[in-house]
C-alpha cells in the first residue's frame, strides 16, 4: 500500500471531503519540540500495479504544525494549527509564495487542534494550550467568540456532525465539555477520565454518542444523555491514546492511535471490541483518519516521518 516519507515528524492526517485519495498532512521538525513545520497536500496515485503517493503542494511554517483540517465549503482550502499559536489558512490551488492566504493570531500559546463545521460549513474551531477555544469565520479577521471554561490545555475540538452549533472539547483538566455556540456557557461537563484527555470525536450516526481518549491508555464511549457511566471502556493500548476517529461508514466502529506506536480499530458494541491492530509505525503514532468517500480506506502518520494509506484488512507495509 502507498507510503510517503515526510522530512519532519507527522502530527495529523486528514482525507479530503471532496477528492478521493487526497490527503492533508501536518508535520513538525524535531518531534514538534522546536523548529519548523510543513503542511503537505498529497494525492494517491491511481495505478493499481504500482500504488504510490505524489505531493501536490507543500507549505512551510516557522513553527511546527500540530493539526490540520480541510474546508468543508472550498475544495482547495485548509487550516492548520501552529505551535506559535496562529491558525493559518492555505489554498492548495495557489503556489507556496501566495500562501498562507491568511493568518489568525489570538491564542497566547500553542494551537493544538482545528476542526471545520461540517453542517453549516462556514466556520471552524481552534483549541489551544492557553486553555481556550475560539470560533472563526473566513470573512472576519477576529474570532467570533472565545470559550474559556477549561482549566488546563485544550487538546482536541470536534464539531457535531449533526448539529451546526454543537461541539465538544477535550482537555488536560480531565474533562470533556459539550458546547452550543448559542449558549453562554458549556451545556455539559463530563469528568470522563482520571487523567488528561487527549482526543474526542462524535459518532457520525448517533448525535448523542461521543468518544474520549486519554493518557490512562483507554477509550471511553459516552451517551451524553446519561453520563454516570460510559457505554464502553476500550482498553488495549499500552500507552496514552493520542487520537480517535469514528468511522464515517459503520456506526459502532472507531479508530485510535497511540504512543505505543499502534493503530487500532474497535467495535465498541462487540463483546470482543478490538477488530484489528496495526503495528506498522516505528515511533509514536499520532495522526489517523478514515476516508468519507472510500469505505475502509485508512491513513496514519507518526513521529517516524512516514504517512501510510491502506485498506482495512490489509498490511499497511505490504
Amino acid at each position: 500500500m502507498p507510503v510517503f516519507k515526510t522530512p519532519f515528524s507527522g502530527y495529523a492526517v486528514r482525507f479530503s471531503p471532496f477528492y478521493e485519495g487526497r490527503l492533508l498532512v501536518a508535520t513538525s521538525q524535531n518531534f514538534g519540540i522546536l523548529g519548523n513545520g510543513r503542511l503537505h497536500v498529497l494525492d494517491l496515485l491511481p495505478s493499481p500495479g504500482a500504488p504510490g503517493i505524489s505531493e501536490v503542494a507543500a507549505f512551510d511554517t516557522a513553527d511546527g504544525v500540530y493539526d490540520c483540517c480541510w474546508s468543508e465549503s472550498h475544495d482547495s482550502l485548509a487550516v492548520s494549527a501552529v505551535a506559535d499559536g496562529s491558525l493559518k489558512l492555505w489554498d492548495a490551488s495557489l503556489p507556496p509564495s501566495a500562501n498562507p492566504v491568511r493568518s489568525f493570531r489570538e491564542h497566547s500559546r500553542e494551537a493544538h487542534s482545528v476542526d471545520w463545521n461540517p453542517v453549516r460549513r462556514d466556520s471552524f474551531l481552534s483549541a489551544s494550550w492557553d486553555d481556550s477555544l475560539k470560533l472563526w469565520t473566513l470573512d472576519r479577521p477576529a474570532s467570533l467568540r472565545t470559550f474559556r471554561e477549561h482549566s488546563y490545555c485544550v487538546y482536541s475540538v470536534s464539531w457535531s456532525p449533526r448539529h451546526a452549533d454543537v461541539f465538544a472539547s477535550a482537555s488536560g483538566d480531565r474533562t470533556v465539555r459539550v458546547w452550543d455556540v448559542r449558549e453562554p456557557v458549556s451545556t455539559l461537563v463530563i469528568p470522563a477520565h482520571d487523567h488528561e484527555i487527549l482526543s474526542c470525536d462524535w459518532n457520525k450516526y448517533d448525535e448523542c454518542c461521543l468518544a474520549t481518549a486519554s493518557v490512562d491508555k483507554t477509550i471511553r464511549v459516552w451517551d451524553i444523555r446519561a453520563t454516570r457511566a460510559p457505554l464502553a471502556n476500550l482498553a488495549g493500548h499500552g500507552y496514552a491514546v493520542r487520537r480517535i476517529r469514528f468511522s464515517p461508514h459503520r456506526e459502532s466502529v472507531l479508530l485510535s492511535c497511540s504512543y505505543d506506536m499502534t493503530v487500532c480499530m474497535w467495535d465498541y458494541r462487540a463483546e470482543d471490541a478490538l477488530i484489528a491492530r496495526y503495528d506498522h509505525h516505528t515511533e509514536f503514532a499520532v495522526g489517523i483518519d478514515m476516508s468519507v468517500l472510500v469505505e475502509g480506506l485508512i491513513a496514519s502518520t507518526g513521529w517516524d516521518e512516514v504517512v501510510y494509506v491502506w485498506q482495512h484488512g490489509t498490511d499497511p507495509r505490504a
